[in-house]
């Protein structure tokens, strides 16, 4: 019997693929943490795409690919994140559109080209009960999306409303927001004083490499050895995304989405916002350097990458012919605004 509930079909599902919205903010004082989206800044690019207000949820993808069919009449997603090759029916798209789509179509998206972390944002969200709140995915908790884990093979995702959107021609960012070069940015604290100079120094300026041992709660970084001035534990106090904890190991982590909500390691650093989606994108194997800059400094970089999402969401434009012209396409991208008898 089919499942007359309009959905994503689950057809074919890499590792490390969940259900997330903006994450789950107000719990962390009880031992809950926010989860959310990896590079943060990439995903409300994507649900922006989609004409969402930030907190629809979506999904994330690991490094591996997914496939997905259209059970619905109608729905509306956006691509974005870490570049990928994507085929609808087996026709290419660029990466970071947004496509309306109709039902039994096949959404083909390959394993990630550059970075890790990517994302497909849903026009009016998911049909899935939030838990506190969110429907972000916590796997190490079992919490939120689809029975709080990964997704796999035959998951059906229920849509809201496969009707939004509907109309709407296929769109494509004119390039996507570029990325700031050079060294992660960081603000130093709180516990910079458990290191010293020294300890600060080896930080910012040795060559990190993200371990295989990194996952959603951390990355693990491999490099010289930080030294401690005092002892390499504290009182737990609360962590943030981003936070730069130094066990006695001397070697660091980064807390990243799934980060526990309290630690008991020295914080030698935090990642500032507008660049914690630039680390998260860094793959296993990958060289990281570190800078410090002033609170000031972050408030204004955080500013400016909000000036180069929206500049990216100014540049939207039909999607371009990949291949073969057909009626959708044609009537997607208005190529007429109107038909006359032929009188002048």
């Amino acid at each position: 019997m089919i499942d007359p509930t309009p959905s994503l079909l689950v057809e074919r599902c890499g590792p490390l693929v969940t259900v997330q919205d903006v994450g789950r903010f107000g719990y962390q004082r009880f031992g809950v943490t926010p989860a959310g989206p990896m590079d943060p800044w990439a995903w409300r690019l994507a649900v922006r795409l989609v004409g969402a207000a930030g907190n629809d949820a979506g999904l994330e993808l690991g490094p591996g690919g997914l496939v997905l069919r259209v059970e619905a009449e109608r729905a509306r997603l956006a691509f974005g994140g870490a570049e990928r090759a994507l085929a609808v029916d087996g026709r290419p798209f660029p990466w970071w559109s947004v496509l309306g789509l109709v039902r039994s179509q096949r959404v083909e998206i390959g394993p990630a080209l550059r970075g890790v972390w990517s994302y497909v944002a849903i026009a009016g969200g998911l049909g899935l009960s939030p838990v506190m709140g969110s429907l972000a995915t916590h796997t190490l908790t079992r919490l939120g999306g689809l029975e709080g884990r990964a997704l796999r093979a035959g998951d059906r995702l229920p849509l809201t409303d496969s009707e939004i959107g509907a109309g709407l021609p296929d769109l494509t960012l004119a390039a996507p927001p570029p990325e700031p070069e050079g060294p992660i940015r960081v603000v130093l604290g709180p516990q910079e004083a458990w290191f010293g100079k020294a300890g600060i120094a080896t930080l910012l300026e040795g060559t990190w490499r993200v371990s295989p041992r990194s996952d959603r709660m951390g990355y693990r970084l491999e490099g010289p050895r930080i030294e401690h001035a005092r002892s390499p534990n504290i009182v737990s106090d609360g962590i943030v995304m981003g936070a730069i904890q130094v066990p006695g190991s001397g070697q660091p982590i980064v807390l990243m989405a799934d980060r526990q909500s309290t630690g008991g390691y020295p914080k030698i650093a935090t990642v500032i916002g507008a660049d914690i989606g630039r680390l998260a994108q860094v793959g296993v194997g990958g060289a990281i350097r570190f800078r410090a800059v002033t609170f000031e400094e972050a408030l204004q970089a955080r500013a400016e990458a909000r000036a180069r999402l929206e500049a990216a969401l100014a540049g939207l434009e039909p999607v371009a012919c990949s291949g073969r012209l057909d009626a959708g396409f044609l009537l997607s991208v208005n190529l007429v605004s109107g038909v006359t008898a032929g009188e002048p």
